[in-house]
């Protein structure tokens, strides 16, 4: 299809109830390239009578979704993991002109979001149970897994279709109904894959799609009401605590993916070719506007120099344009406020004495774009130090031992991920016990995998999402004590 095509083909009004229905008053809002400024498109603007009309829809879905046998389920994220596979040009296409990505790793975000679904297809047939002779053989214990319930799911605009596969894959499996607002950025994608999930079988109520400029007001009168029994969310930190202050009224259930401040950590015994590779994937996959993106890159003296003349070589290489142009991989960044927010970092940086090797720089003409930059001496006290840069920028730190190197990757509040290269097995468990992570990229640049429970610690997060783990974040574990 073509970009206008692919645009037009998608529902853009509210997904209630298994009907498209326009916002409250008839109310839209724009859709915009970031590439190029240029508006895509106009999609409803829900108010908060809206979300509640969602949260209905939901809640009178839930038994006989929840009553539905887990193979029916299944087969359902089967049958969308096939179709994600099938249109993923026009998909990927879809999600480069709303959020920027290139369309390389469009194509590849479809793929990943297909893979939550053809996981949960399979975990959705094994959940399990347990049965146990009371401990004084008087009686016996029943065990049993059931869906927790209607489900609020808040998605980000960086990975729109991703976050969608990773929170609706396990929902459908555990037979939970759900309300998803998608980050009014990014709104196309969800919209896209709702219908996807339609034409795989799913039932009237149990996907409900709010698209909004108004995230708390929609929300925050959902989670209050009570009805609702979870909330899963990927996005701010700041964001995730006033949520989790919100779900604390009527103590619903909470599944948090938060910040991050990955730090990357190369020893001098590192296989240099292999940590070169995995910075670049670990630093520039999404243009950087990941909350698994290496945010601060702390390297062994011994080769810190050609580290970093390694990485600015690669960096300055960097085809940088509009995502649908062959060869691209510098992306705009999302709106104009994140390329202020790099502009600052860097600044800051910068007048604290780093050097910038490479980039350092917006550039002329429409859309929101910020070169790939690379930085070293970059002081410890600088501001991206502790916050998230969300874009295409490497600081430098060099560090000489290895306490050094775990003690300035701790030191944030964040615990999301960490990278570490090292070929020094002792070293490479040392550091990876020590490291305050929920994950560990060990010689890797990408952890991300349907297969395995992503998450973190410290205020980067609750709760695992992926994984043999990821179905039980909405299910809830039912004793039954039996006399005989």
């Amino acid at each position: 299809m073509s970009e206008t095509s692919v645009v037009e083909a998608v529902d853009k009004e509210l997904f209630i109830g298994g009907k498209w229905v326009p916002a409250s008053g008839g109310r839209t809002f724009a859709v915009e390239d970031p590439a190029t400024g240029r508006v895509l498109c106009e999609v409803a603007d829900a108010a908060p009578l809206d979300g509640i009309a969602a949260l209905d829809a939901a809640v009178a879905a839930q038994a006989e979704w929840a009553r539905t046998a887990p193979r029916e389920r299944s087969e359902i994220l089967r049958r969308a993991y096939e179709l994600l596979n099938e249109r993923n040009e026009d998909l990927a296409l879809l999600m480069t002109l709303e959020m920027g990505k290139p369309l390389a790793e469009a194509r590849g975000e479809i793929a990943y979001a297909g893979e939550f679904f053809r996981w949960f297809s399979e975990e959705a047939v094994r959940i399990d149970g347990g049965y146990q002779v009371a401990p004084n053989g008087s009686g016996r214990f029943l065990v049993t897994k059931q869906p927790v319930g209607p489900t609020l799911l808040i998605t980000p605009w960086n990975f729109p279709m991703a976050m969608g596969g990773r929170k609706i894959g396990p929902a459908i499996a555990a037979g939970c109904t759900m309300v998803i607002k998608p980050a009014e950025q990014t709104p196309l994608s969800m919209l896209a894959l709702a219908a996807i999930l339609t034409e795989a079988g799913l039932p009237a109520g149990v996907l409900n799609v709010v698209t909004t400029t108004d995230p708390g007001g929609v929300m925050e009168p959902m989670i209050r009401d009570g009805r609702a029994r979870k909330l899963s969310f990927t996005g701010s930190t700041a964001v995730g605590r006033t949520l989790l202050e919100q779900c604390a009224d009527k103590v619903l259930r909470t599944s948090m993916e938060l910040g991050g401040n990955a730090p990357f950590v190369v020893f001098d015994d590192a296989d240099l070719d292999a940590a070169i590779e995995g910075a670049m994937q670990a630093k520039m996959r999404n243009i950087g506007e990941a909350c698994t993106a290496a945010n601060r890159f702390y390297v062994q003296r011994g080769v810190a120099d050609e580290f970093a003349r390694r990485l600015t070589e690669r960096m300055s290489s960097l085809p940088l344009g509009r995502g649908t142009e062959p060869g691209v991989v510098v992306g705009p960044l999302i709106d104009a406020d994140a390329v202020a927010k790099v502009t600052s970092l860097v600044q800051d940086a910068a007048d604290g004495g780093a050097k910038v090797l490479t980039g350092g720089g917006t550039v002329d003409g429409p859309g929101h774009f910020y070169q790939a930059t690379v930085l070293t001496d970059v002081p410890r006290d600088a501001k991206m130090a502790t916050e998230e840069i969300f874009g295409p920028v490497a600081p430098i730190s060099v560090f000489d031992t290895e306490d050094e190197a775990i003690a300035a990757a701790n030191d944030t509040e964040y615990g999301l991920v960490s990278y570490v290269y090292t070929n020094d097995l002792k070293r490479a468990l040392r550091v990876s016990e020590n490291l305050e992570a929920g994950m560990i990229g060990l010689n890797q640049g990408i952890v991300s995998n349907p297969a395995a429970p992503f998450g973190g610690v410290k205020q980067s997060g609750l709760g695992r999402e992926g994984g043999a783990v990821g179905i039980d974040e909405f299910l809830e574990i039912k004793y039954v004590a039996v006399a005989l």
